[in-house]
């Protein structure tokens, strides 16, 4: 059994703590992108709402797949992974943990909806360049770059759709809905007729569905990065997979398969990571934190050079997503642990950024179909991000989806641009800021614990 020294263990459970805090704040902070419109609108009282989003939210993660999390858990390179000491690992992650969580409290304490996303990417960026500053290392090796760009773009091209969509879904309701009731601002302590109370749950539990499966699947890919930083002999490779068991033969399957000018994939390193394979029980035995890591890597290699191929046959695509399967997982604990933590949160602390949301935005009351059609562009975005696997902010989405409302149904009068002005400010400053402190805190963490 691999045994972890007093301090490491401290360290790992103090950092599993807070990957589970993060996700519990990023609960509190991003359920009113939820529940405001259902709130604002007389739909649904706080608490039934927010009790009902942070159900959602947990249904969200726990039948929401592992894709987004695996692309947090690839921003950091696996060949840095596998350059890295347990406690090395824990600590890089306990930065880039606490820079998160501090950017998080501190932009809802003063209200202003910011993207836990944004603010998690850029603090894995941080760590990843603060390990490149080390000495002997390349700046910049620590950062999966191609990874970095495809969610960079995600989260710059989401706050335009968000924006663009709704303004268009509602000029188009106004357009071919002719009852004027879905377009009033609401009576005050009134419900809604039932028909619109309707859409505007419909609405509010697909947004909170699609929030605990994106948002909920990076507190996944959190945890899994902590644990196989520091317990790759358990958590590198999933050995309780019936496809581990498989991997050599999966592996001279691929083989037998390789097209050379399609793949690129050179038949001596695949008979190299056969060989480790085919002896992966004794290296693992070894209790060796860079076997695991080893052959984790080489696995990965194998799947990025499969992923270049333009035209797979069925038996080499199956193959390759049976290998990806064995280091592309979580066990269920993990995703149970987080849909709680992220459900709870939606529970508690959401009073803030639904007061901007349904208040600040714009001059006017929240009329239901603004509210409406803000959370049908959000969950769709979202939606769609996630079955793509790639990371989408649920904050930056629905605010520039209230805000493209406000703009469609009275046009740039009806915008309260001190709040958007806040809420672009803590846009523009979220990355430099949060890779700043994940930098800073790498380095203090080293003096303290290495």
């Amino acid at each position: 059994m691999f045994e972890l020294e007093t301090t490491l263990l401290i360290l790992l459970l103090i950092t599993l703590l807070a990957a589970f805090g993060f996700e519990f704040v990023n609960g509190f902070h991003d359920t009113a992108n939820a529940v405001a419109t259902v709130i604002y609108t007389n739909s649904l009282s706080p608490v039934p709402a927010v009790v009902w989003s942070g159900f959602c939210n947990m249904m969200g993660v726990l039948l929401g797949g592992i894709g987004v999390a695996m692309g947090i858990v690839d921003l950091l390179p696996s060949d840095l992974q596998v350059g890295l000491s347990a406690r090395e690992g824990i600590l890089m992650v306990m930065a880039l943990l606490t820079s998160a969580i501090a950017w998080n409290l501190g932009t809802w304490y003063y209200g202003i909806p910011c993207s836990s996303s944004h603010t998690l990417i850029g603090s894995i960026i941080g760590v990843g360049l603060a390990y490149s500053m080390l000495p002997n290392q390349a700046f910049g090796s620590g950062i999966n770059w191609s990874k970095a760009g495809e969610i960079g773009i995600s989260l710059l091209v989401s706050p335009l759709i968000g924006f663009t969509f709704s303004a268009l879904l509602l000029i188009l309701a106004k357009k071919f809905i002719k009852n004027p009731a879905l377009f009033r601002e609401p009576e005050k302590d009134k419900r809604p007729p039932a028909w619109i109370r309707g859409i505007l749950m419909l609405t509010c539990t697909a947004v909170s569905f699609a929030h605990g499966n994106n948002d909920g699947q990076k507190g996944v890919g959190l945890v899994m990065l902590i644990l196989i930083c520091s317990l790759p002999t358990i958590y590198a490779i999933n050995l309780q997979s019936d496809n581990y068991k498989e991997l050599p033969a999966l592996v001279q399957t691929i083989e037998k398969k390789v097209n050379k000018p399609d793949l690129q994939i050179e038949t001596h390193k695949l008979t190299a990571v056969n060989k480790n394979l085919s002896n992966l029980k004794e290296l693992l035995k070894s209790e060796s934190n860079k076997n695991a890591q080893f052959i984790r890597v080489e696995i990965a290699n194998l799947i990025k050079s499969l992923k270049g191929s333009k035209n797979q046959s069925p038996k080499l695509k199956e193959a390759s997503e049976k290998v990806q399967s064995t280091i592309h997982y979580a066990p269920f604990w993990v995703i149970l642990a987080i849909s709680l933590c992220l459900g709870i949160g939606t529970m508690i602390g959401y009073k803030r950024i639904v007061v901007t949301i349904g208040e600040k935005i714009g001059k006017t009351h929240m009329t239901y179909s603004q509210g409406a059609a803000a959370e049908t562009v959000a969950a769709g975005t979202i939606a769609l991000s996630s079955f793509f696997s790639v990371p989408v902010s649920t904050t930056q989405v629905l605010s520039s989806g209230v805000a493209g409302t406000m703009l469609a149904n009275d046009g740039t009068q009806n915008l309260q641009m001190g709040t958007l002005r806040s809420i672009f400010l803590a846009w523009v400053l979220t990355f430099p800021v949060t890779v700043a402190l994940s930098v800073t805190f790498f380095f203090v963490y080293r003096l303290l614990f290495l």
